[in-house]
C-alpha cells in the first residue's frame, strides 16, 4: 500500500500538464470548426413529393360512348396514332338504318304529287287569265253585234214609220206596211236578246272564277299539307341521322390511343362507358403530389427541382432538371398538385412518355445547420 501511493506521488510530481493542455486545446479547436460550421455553412434543403409522373401539359381525352348498344366494329389499337374526327368504334344502328331509308322513300314518293299539285294549281291560274281574256273578246263581239243589231233597228223602225205613213197616205198595201213594222219589231227584239246576252257574260264569268279559285284553294291545302308531310319526314330523317352518328365514337381530338378496352363485335356497350384514352401531342411536364404541410407556403413558381423516374436508376441514366411552374391553391384528396417545366432542351436517354412514374425534389430553402438544428428542437419541444 506504501509503494502503491508513493508510485502515484512520483507520476504526479514528473506530470506537468502537456497532455491536458493539448487535449482541452484540441477540443476548443474542435468547438470552434463545429459552431463556425454550424453558422456559417449553407445546406440546401429539399421537399420530396410523394408521388410523381410524366404528363401532357394538354389534357387527355377520354373515348366514351354516347349511347348504349352493341358492338359492331372496333378501331382501338394501343399506340395508334389518331386523326380528330376519325371514326373508332361503331354501333349496331340497323334498326336506324331502316327507319331512315323509310323515311327518304316516303318523302321521295311525295315530292310527284306536290309537283303535279304546283302543275295544276299552275294550269288552273293560266285557264283563268286566259278564260277573262276570251271573255273579254267575247264581250267584245257580242256588243259590236249588239251596236249593228241597234243600227238595224233603228234603219227598221225608220221604214216601219214611213210604211205607215204612205199606208194612210193609200200609198202602199196593208201588208206591205204590217211587214215593215214586224220587221222593225224583230230587230228590236234582237237588240233585247243582244243586251241580256252582254248581261250574261260577266255573272258566268264570276261563277267560274269562284269555281277556278276554289278548286286552287283546295289544291294549295293539299300542297301545304304535302310540305307538312315533307318537312315532318326531313326532321324525322335528320333525327335518324343524329342517332346513327350517335353510335359513331369519333376521336375528339388527334394524338395517340394511351388506353384501350379490350373489345370484340357483338359484345354490349354502356351509354357513357370509356372505352380508351387519347394523349394529344404536346409537351411533356412533370405533375407531382405534396403533402399540404410540404407544399403550401414552401413551393413556390420558379424553384429548380430534380425529377428520378422509377425504372431508370440515376446513377445510370441520370435526372431530369425542372422549375416549377405552377402550384395548386386548393388542397385535392389531401394533396396539393404542383406541376413541372422540364427542359426540352435537355439531353437523356430517358425516353419522354406521358405516365412514366417518379419522384420530384424541390429545392425549397439554404439555412445553416445551426438554424436546422434549432427548428428540429422547436419541433420536438412543440411535439411533446
Amino acid at each position: 500500500m506504501p509503494s502503491s501511493f508513493q508510485r502515484v506521488s512520483q507520476s504526479l510530481r514528473l506530470d506537468r500538464g502537456t497532455w491536458s493542455a493539448t487535449g482541452i486545446i484540441v477540443a476548443i479547436v474542435l468547438l470552434s470548426a463545429w459552431l463556425v460550421w454550424a453558422f456559417k455553412a449553407v445546406i440546401t434543403r429539399y421537399e420530396i413529393s410523394e408521388s410523381a409522373r410524366l404528363e401532357v401539359d394538354a389534357a387527355a381525352y377520354p373515348i366514351q360512348a354516347q349511347v348504349a348498344g352493341k358492338l359492331k366494329i372496333s378501331r382501338l389499337v394501343l399506340g395508334r396514332e389518331v386523326q380528330a374526327g376519325e371514326v373508332l368504334l361503331e354501333l349496331d344502328s340497323r334498326s336506324e338504318q331502316l327507319s331512315l331509308e323509310q323515311e327518304r322513300t316516303y318523302r321521295a314518293s311525295l315530292a310527284p304529287q306536290l309537283s303535279a299539285l304546283h302543275s295544276e294549281v299552275q294550269t288552273r291560274e293560266l285557264g283563268q287569265t286566259d278564260e277573262q281574256k276570251a271573255v273579254v273578246v267575247a264581250t267584245g263581239g257580242v256588243e259590236a253585234q249588239q251596236r249593228q243589231a241597234e243600227a238595224q233597228a233603228a234603219l227598221a223602225d225608220t221604214e216601219a214609220a214611213r210604211a205607215t205613213r204612205l199606208r194612210a197616205e193609200g200609198l202602199i198595201s196593208e201588208a206591205e206596211a204590217q211587214r215593215a213594222i214586224a220587221a222593225a219589231q224583230s230587230q228590236r227584239a234582237a237588240v233585247e236578246n243582244m243586251k241580256v246576252s252582254v248581261a250574261r257574260l260577266q255573272p258566268e264569268l264570276a261563277i267560274r272564277r269562284r269555281d277556278r279559285e276554289i278548286d286552287i284553294d283546295d289544291n294549295r291545302v293539299d300542297i301545304a299539307k304535302l310540305e307538312s308531310q315533307m318537312a315532318a319526314s326531313l326532321a324525322n330523317a335528320k333525327r335518324l341521322e343524329y342517332e346513327i352518328e350517335r353510335r359513331r365514337v369519333r376521336a375528339p381530338i388527334s394524338g395517340r390511343l394511351s388506353e384501350c378496352a379490350t373489345l370484340r363485335p357483338g359484345m354490349y356497350i354502356g351509354e357513357g362507358q370509356q372505352v380508351g384514352l387519347i394523349v394529344p401531342a404536346s409537351k411533356i411536364q412533370v405533375v407531382a403530389e405534396y403533402a399540404p404541410d410540404a407544399a403550401l407556403g414552401k413551393i413556390h413558381t420558379g424553384q429548380e427541382a430534380t425529377v428520378k423516374l422509377e425504372g431508370f436508376p440515376w446513377a445510370q441514366f441520370g435526372t431530369l432538371p425542372a422549375r416549377v411552374s405552377r402550384v395548386a391553391g386548393e388542397i385535392r384528396d389531401g394533396k396539393v398538385r404542383v406541376e413541372l417545366a422540364v427542359d426540352s432542351q435537355t439531353k437523356s436517354r430517358i425516353p419522354f412518355q406521358h405516365g412514366l412514374p417518379g419522384s420530384v425534389e424541390i429545392q425549397v430553402e439554404r439555412v445553416s445547420p445551426a438554424l436546422l438544428l434549432l427548428r428540429s428542437a422547436g419541433e420536438a419541444i412543440g411535439s411533446r
